[in-house]
């Protein structure tokens, strides 16, 4: 039997295949571990990270006082701060690069709070 977490970078290889962000419309990475959740907006064409944010950070932690720093409620919370980041920085609309994790659970939160913000994809 295959490993899931090499399944999943399969599959986040085949998406990354197809997504990829640019000057006008950037790519949120998001990836989920074990013990927190992180999202970095990149612009592939240049290589660079525009804004980055975990619940890892000490200020995301220090704002919110959380159980736990992976489930729904820290994604949530943790989208609703990249979403301010992301308007704040012009960006309008954006690529979702789910990192071959389901949408589903944990990911979709992430992503409705950023589209809550008013960032479209």
């Amino acid at each position: 039997m295959e490993n899931t977490n090499a399944k999943r970078v399969l599959r986040h290889i085949r998406l990354r295949r197809r997504v990829s962000g640019n000057p006008e419309r950037p790519r949120l990475s998001f990836f989920r571990s074990l013990h927190f959740i992180y999202a970095q907006v990149i612009d592939d064409s240049k290589g660079t990270t525009l804004l980055a944010g975990s619940t890892k950070d000490a200020s995301f932690r220090a704002m919110n006082k959380l159980s736990s720093f992976k489930n729904k409620e820290a994604a949530k919370l943790l989208g609703e701060a990249i979403g301010k980041m992301i308007v704040n920085k012009g960006i309008k609309q954006i690529v979702f690069d789910r990192g071959g994790f389901e949408y589903h659970g944990v990911v979709k939160e992430f992503a409705d709070a950023v589209r809550k913000e008013g960032v479209n994809f």
